[in-house]
């Protein structure tokens, strides 16, 4: 776990300064500086992007790190490299023909309750293009073991993007619909910037000699794209449909719970970087022993991670809604489902690495695709009656049932499970320190309550795990950098 955790660690640190930019960006600027309409625009324009990004990338960055190690010769690399170069354009020309030939059709199903979406349709493919075609580049890093680049330009640099977008439309430089402009143009920008130090990685070498085994990769290509859109979709539907459903203005509220509930996964998304091509490898090498323990160890350490990143929140969710405009308040209860579905996430460790670099991502797949029709149903169901409520308990519901799926499988086919012993132990102190600081207030302006809460429960819950043992390598950490024995 090494590598791994060195890493990981920097990772986390710039995924969390990019957070916390993007915090500064969700809370304030966008919620002071634009108005609520043009706020749920750019939400529902990126939700949207994200949706169909899978599809435009062809499953290539998946690819890419599933069967590199599979490749022993030069010649046999670099005509499989050279394949996950172009293979995305097989999805991503035809796509923008029959794009620009429904235009008008697809302007008017998406702007049925919006008319404002219909002028910024054509915005969603050239960012979704741009997303899959950095996933691709930043794969091409990763199976270099590279990551660390490539997580600073996903989290922080678009982030920082956004934040000088913002203070421009605030000084009257850009006005709103340049705004918009500028968020895609940031996405193209960074494509550029990942392809640049990818190459710089490793040199693309144009090869095109027959390749071993393609009808299978191509195969896992196809395949990964349900994948991928089944996870992103799980994500992401929820703002596109509230945007077919509600007012827009309700989306930018509902981005707001959402954007503090992601936060618990930021740790997840850091580790999984280096975490890919290390289960690739054991795959491929049969590792079984190595396997299990990176299952182990990965749950253990992002459950009490997670967990502390939820109890932060969740116990300073009320003050911190005191210090944004009331109409965003309304999200308390998104917070609270998303948060123990992103906790869910967090326990699974790296199970659908595991999954999706296996033999058995088709079964899986299956599962996935009946979830995301219920996913869809339960939206269709929920937001009618309870709006922005009731598609975060669909939410909730569509990724609980998926995991639990998940693990069963692994469980089935690996005989191997994430949980231990010291699973229930952590549980326990995050319920408790739950229960007890929640309804805890001190009469003091919302920064200082949250100021002085965090701090009492990072003291008794960093004590905790270091008394309580519960983790190897969250105790090396902790001990190193807070200089204990």
């Amino acid at each position: 776990m090494g590598i791994v955790t060195n890493q990981s660690f920097k990772n986390t640190v710039f995924t969390y300064l990019g957070f916390g930019i993007g915090a500064l960006n969700t809370l304030f600027l966008y919620t002071y500086f634009i108005s609520d309409v043009y706020y749920g625009l750019v939400a529902f324009l990126m939700s949207t992007a994200n949706i169909i990004m899978p599809l435009m990338a062809f499953g290539a960055h998946n690819t890419i790190i599933k069967f590199y190690a599979a490749f022993k010769t030069k010649n046999s690399l670099n005509s499989f490299l050279t394949l996950m170069l172009f293979l995305p354009l097989a999805l991503i020309i035809p796509i923008g023909f029959i794009g620009f030939f429904t235009y008008g059709a697809i302007g008017e199903l998406l702007s049925q309750k919006n008319t404002i979406v219909k002028d910024y349709v054509w915005y969603i493919y050239v960012t979704a293009m741009a997303m899959a075609y950095f996933e691709v580049f930043f794969a091409w890093s990763k199976t270099q073991l590279q990551t660390v680049f490539g997580n600073f330009m996903k989290e922080v640099f678009h982030r920082v993007g956004v934040m000088l977008l913002l203070f421009a439309v605030y000084f009257k430089w850009i006005d709103v619909e340049q705004f918009v402009v500028g968020v895609v143009v940031l996405h193209i920008i960074r494509t550029i910037i990942m392809q640049l130090y990818a190459f710089s990685v490793k040199f693309p070498v144009i090869k095109f000699y027959k390749i071993e085994g393609l009808s299978a990769i191509l195969k896992y290509s196809a395949l990964i794209i349900i994948a991928g859109s089944i996870a992103t979709v799980i994500l992401d539907i929820d703002s596109f449909m509230l945007g077919l459903y509600i007012p827009i203005q309700e989306v930018a509220y509902y981005g707001v719970a959402i954007y503090i509930a992601t936060v618990i996964v930021v740790p997840s998304r850091s580790m999984q970087q280096i975490l890919q091509p290390l289960t690739a490898q054991y795959l491929n090498d049969k590792n079984q022993v190595a396997l299990k323990d990176l299952y182990v160890r990965s749950s253990q350490t992002l459950f009490i991670i997670g967990g502390f990143i939820f109890l932060i929140i969740l116990i300073n969710i009320n003050a911190l809604y005191m210090l944004i405009p009331k109409q965003f308040s309304g999200g308390l209860l998104v917070v609270f489902l998303v948060g123990i579905a992103k906790l869910y996430d967090c326990l699974m460790g790296c199970n659908n690495v595991v999954l999706f670099n296996s033999d058995y991502y088709r079964v899986v797949l299956l599962f996935g695709v009946i979830l995301t029709v219920l996913t869809v149903i339960l939206n269709i169901l929920f937001i009618p009656m309870f709006g922005i409520n009731g598609s975060a308990f669909a939410t909730f519901l569509a990724i609980s049932i998926y995991n639990t799926i998940k693990i069963y499988f692994v469980k089935a086919k690996f005989n191997m499970t994430p949980f231990d012993r010291n699973t229930g132990v952590v549980l326990t102190l995050i319920v408790a320190c739950a229960l007890f600081f929640y309804f805890w207030e001190f009469p003091f302006h919302p920064i200082i309550n949250i100021a002085l809460k965090t701090f009492l429960v990072t003291i008794i819950y960093v004590l905790s795990i270091l008394k309580l043992d519960v983790s190897q390598d969250i105790s090396v950490m902790i001990r190193k950098y807070f200089r204990l024995r």
